[in-house]
């Protein structure tokens, strides 16, 4: 999906993040199932992009974990929610500009040491890359990984 203004993409992602439709995610699951078909690169592990304890506090439940665990349910991939950790509470990216949307460095530590795996990392809006990129580094600091992309939809 394209992440647009006034858009029917931007309204469910919305739904799904700030107004408590959770259930959103799975919908978009379900779609995304109905698209995706793994070859010979079937992820090892899912893996979603964290959220800060006092965001996740304030929101009640992260906007992708459904998502994920419906895709692992379905794909019979196990889900790992706790995998990456966020460092540090920022605001929405949607609400920085872009040069602050740049500021990921340190923004993410690995939980635990995981080697040797393929690893789909989950999001839900492809902005600037830079979370998904500072999320794939931790996880491929600690070696032998391999890491995959999967986004609900893409900022354009």
């Amino acid at each position: 999906m394209y992440f647009k203004e006034a858009s029917l993409s931007r309204d469910i992602i919305h739904e799904l993040k700030y107004r408590s439709r959770e259930k959103a995610g799975k919908i978009i699951a379900e779609w995304t199932i109905e698209r995706l078909h793994f070859s010979d690169a079937k992820p090892d592990i899912l893996v979603t992009i964290p959220l800060h304890f006092r965001k996740l506090r304030q929101r009640g439940y992260n906007q992708l974990h459904l998502f994920t665990d419906t895709l692992s349910d379905h794909y019979y991939i196990p889900s790992d929610h706790d995998l990456l950790k966020r460092n540090y509470y920022s605001k929405a990216q949607a609400l920085r500009n872009k040069k602050h949307r740049l500021e990921t460095q340190n923004m993410f530590s690995i939980d635990r040491p995981v080697s040797g795996k393929h690893i789909l990392l989950i999001d839900d809006v492809f902005t600037t890359g830079n979370t998904l990129a500072a999320c794939a580094w931790e996880i491929l600091k600690s070696g032998g990984n391999k890491v995959s992309v999967l986004v609900m939809a893409v900022d354009k």
